[in-house]
């Protein structure tokens, strides 16, 4: 089992940078990829970002352009979401996920805001 727990949103405007952080129990965290995923008020959940077991090969959705890195950390199970250029639509909820086969476990999400 792997829980997962995101930190690091919060309030910003528009051109400002986070860095959301997903902290993971679990000994065999190193082995998930892991994927962020966010969810604005209204709308479905949508595919961000994803970063394979080694955190060799990275995959970003179109809308990113650019302004998103992820990246992880195995000896401190982390993965990181850096955000910069930071845009009013990118407000919402931003969870992280691991996947392995049919293994599959979600955090509680952390709330981003980008004020205009």
């Amino acid at each position: 089992q792997v829980q997962l727990v995101e930190s690091g949103g919060g309030l910003v405007q528009a051109g400002g940078s986070l860095r959301l952080s997903c902290a993971a129990s679990g000994r065999t965290f190193s082995s998930y990829a892991i994927n962020w995923f966010r969810q604005a008020p209204g709308r479905e959940r949508e595919f961000v970002a994803a970063i394979s077991w080694s955190g060799g090969p990275t995959y970003y959705a179109d809308f990113v352009k650019g302004r998103f890195a992820i990246s992880r950390d195995n000896a401190k199970n982390t993965v990181y979401l850096q955000i910069n250029s930071l845009k009013p639509e990118d407000t919402a909820v931003y969870y992280c996920n691991a996947e392995k086969g049919e293994y599959n476990y979600w955090g509680q999400g952390t709330q981003v805001t980008v004020s205009s």
